[in-house]
């Protein structure tokens, strides 16, 4: 069974988009894409363009659909869709439950809800090495009463690999008190803005309104959801996931077990990420995971081909 991941921010890099396939349904991406927000999003990769929240959500999100097209095109069924954050709007795509441009026009909403909630001053740690109780046992000691000086749990990504979110204040004291407690790296992530926290709460209120006005469908195929990690099969619930995960923990760890033991056999992480595919196969060796900008696509096509028959 094909499962498709779909990376979050962090794992942008300048021209991922220009090195996506020579493919027609890509080029056929794009220039919807384009059309719809009315701007060439093939100058949404740059390097000054991805210092902005906008164009790197909105990015990610084409070269995650841009990729579950070429697989469909290829004949391959994609039967499983899960997303890390803002991937998760390429898997509601992927998996029938929002169309193309309803994602593109509520993921660019979102992405200015949160740049305009924080404009500079926070961001995003990942910590390696600690578990999450013992990171939230650490961010529980903070004695201060100011909410913007505490870090929150954002991405629970693997059992000992944790996101934080919070201030650049905050998050560079924790990092020191994370190492000091025995972590075995404490790294800034390219992302801007505290995501997966209460530090979002009324940014996603506003957003649950604008996405109330946005048709959702019933998922065609298996959608895991990113604050439950669980299947989620009514509109409604889709709809909800979408709308409010900038302010819950994404449970990415327990989305990628609910995958395996709902039958995955295949895993496909769009670009342009890798992250995803390393997390899987140091988790679930005995699965089959692969990063689709690791290798070429006229080798990704055969190589999946065998890796399913096989399965």
């Amino acid at each position: 069974m094909l499962a498709c991941q779909f990376p979050g921010q962090g794992s942008q890099s300048p021209g991922f988009l220009h090195r996506l396939p020579a493919h027609p349904v890509v080029d056929a991406t794009l220039a919807e894409a384009s059309d719809v927000l009315s701007v060439d999003v093939l100058t949404l990769d740059t390097q000054q363009a991805l210092r902005l929240n906008v164009a790197v959500q909105i990015g990610l999100v084409v070269a995650g659909v841009a990729t579950a097209r070429r697989l469909a095109d290829a004949g391959f069924d994609i039967e499983q869709s899960a997303g890390l954050s803002v991937g998760a709007y390429a898997a509601a795509v992927t998996c029938g439950a929002l169309s193309f441009p309803d994602a593109l026009r509520l993921v660019k909403k979102r992405a200015e809800l949160m740049e305009n909630a924080y404009p500079t001053g926070y961001g995003l740690a990942a910590i390696d090495g600690l578990t999450e109780q013992q990171i939230e046992t650490l961010a529980n000691d903070d004695s201060s009463s100011d909410a913007a000086e505490h870090v929150y749990i954002g991405n629970v990504n693997a059992p000992r690999q944790i996101v934080v979110a919070g201030s650049d204040a905050a998050l560079a004291a924790f990092a020191a008190r994370a190492l000091a407690a025995g972590a075995h790296r404490a790294k800034r992530l390219a992302v801007s803005v505290p995501s997966h926290c209460e530090l979002l709460a009324a940014a996603a209120d506003e957003l649950v309104d604008f996405a109330a006005g946005i048709p959702f469908q019933a998922p065609r195929a298996v959608y895991i959801g990113n604050r439950s990690a669980r299947a989620l099969r009514s509109p409604e619930a889709v709809r909800a996931d979408l709308a409010t995960n900038m302010r819950y923990t994404v449970r990415w760890f327990d989305a990628l077990t609910a995958m395996i033991e709902l039958g995955a056999t295949v895993l496909v992480e769009a670009p342009p990420g890798q992250v995803l595919t390393s997390i899987a196969t140091a988790a679930y060796p005995g699965v089959t995971a692969l990063s689709a900008c690791a290798i070429a696509d006229d080798r990704l096509i055969p190589i999946l081909k065998r890796r399913l028959d096989t399965a």
